[in-house]
């Protein structure tokens, strides 16, 4: 059954531009190997050389994330909207009025 695939602006390139992208699958795994058949350039930016999504890749179906879920094997009706978003992580060191520095994470919104 078709499900929407929302892309992140940073994997857009590989999927022609598009924003989101229809697949064909009845678990999250197979709705995501239907998306790299399409766009066999977003395979290696998903998977690892194990064939395992990458640890920075995190997939939601709606706002659940697929690894509290079942993984890939995370079933899917056809109603749900999968998400793809890549993990940002950054920080910078903040100075405080009395001259100590402390840590400061910078993120980014997700897509």
């Amino acid at each position: 059954m078709p499900v929407t695939v929302r892309i992140p602006t940073p994997l857009r390139s590989y999927t022609d531009g598009q924003s989101t992208a229809e697949a064909e699958g009845d678990t999250v795994g197979t709705a995501l190997d239907d998306l790299a058949e399409q766009y066999p350039d977003l395979r290696e930016q998903l998977y690892g050389e194990d064939d395992q999504l990458r640890s920075f890749v995190n997939v939601y179906v709606g706002d659940e994330d697929i690894r509290h879920t079942g993984g890939a094997d995370t079933p899917l009706d056809g109603d749900e909207e999968v998400s793809i978003v890549p993990a940002v992580a950054g920080g910078t060191w903040v100075r405080e009025s009395g001259g100590r520095k402390r840590p400061c994470l910078v993120a980014a919104p997700a897509p």
